[in-house]
Order: structure tokens, then C-alpha cells, then sequence
């Protein structure tokens, strides 16, 4: 008899074919761990590279940044047209800083999720524990 989900209804099987299909409930068991780690894998490195492009992103703003900076200083110095030159060259190198530190915060935001999905080996340990669980309830 089966299950609405389509399950087998164990109840009156007898133990010895209980026995005789454990090497597949493991072999299921592996298989389903391997693909759940390929899966994490796959998702892991995709967030590490996202996470370093906008790093790069980050990056390149920095770069662009410091001429702006120095287009300041020599501006400021020479006085060349007077004080507005000088309130120009440090808006647009407040706006430079400014989304340098928006791409880094996207960057470690992303890196984030890193850290925030089960691991793999977690998702084995937590079901060595259940295994061991229902063992002690026998």
C-alpha cells in the first residue's frame, strides 16, 4: 500500500527486508550529500565572484579618485580660478569616495551570504545527530 505522497507504508514488512534495503537508503543518503554539496559549491563560488567584482568595481572608482584628488590639490594651489575651482575638485572627489564605499559595501554584503548558507558538511553532522537520536529511542 502506498502514501498520498507515494510512499511505501513499511509497517508489516519484516525485518530482514528492512535489512536488505538499507544499502540503498545509503547509497540514496550519499548521493542526495554529494549533489547538496555540488550545490553549495556552485552557489559559494558564484557569491565570491560577485562579491569580487564589485570589489573590482570598488576599486576602479578608487583609482579614478585619486587624480580628482590631485586635480584639487594642484587647482587649490595655484589658485587658478579662484575658491569655486576648489569646492568642484572636492565634489568630485567626495562623490569618487562616495561610491568606493557603496561598492565595497555591496561587495561585503555579497560575501556575507557566504558565510549565512549551511555548509555541506554541517548538513551531514546534523543528520548523523538525528541518526543517532532515533538509534537511542530503540
Amino acid at each position: 500500500m502506498t502514501t498520498p505522497r507515494g510512499f511505501r507504508d513499511r509497517a508489516d514488512d519484516s525485518l530482514f527486508t528492512l535489512l536488505g534495503d538499507i544499502p540503498e537508503l545509503v547509497r540514496n543518503l550519499v548521493v542526495a550529500e554529494v549533489n547538496a554539496a555540488k550545490q553549495w559549491a556552485a552557489k559559494t563560488a558564484k557569491d565570491a565572484g560577485i562579491g569580487a567584482g564589485w570589489v573590482v568595481v570598488a576599486l576602479f572608482f578608487l583609482f579614478w579618485s585619486l587624480p580628482a584628488f590631485g586635480i584639487f590639490l594642484i587647482w587649490g594651489f595655484h589658485e587658478w580660478w579662484g575658491w569655486w575651482i576648489w569646492a568642484s575638485a572636492l565634489l568630485v572627489f567626495g562623490i569618487a569616495l562616495a561610491l568606493t564605499a557603496l561598492f565595497v559595501l555591496l561587495g561585503i554584503l555579497r560575501f556575507r551570504h557566504l558565510s549565512r548558507r549551511e555548509n555541506p558538511g554541517q548538513a551531514i553532522a546534523r543528520d548523523v545527530e538525528i541518526v543517532k537520536e532515533a538509534g537511542d529511542e530503540v
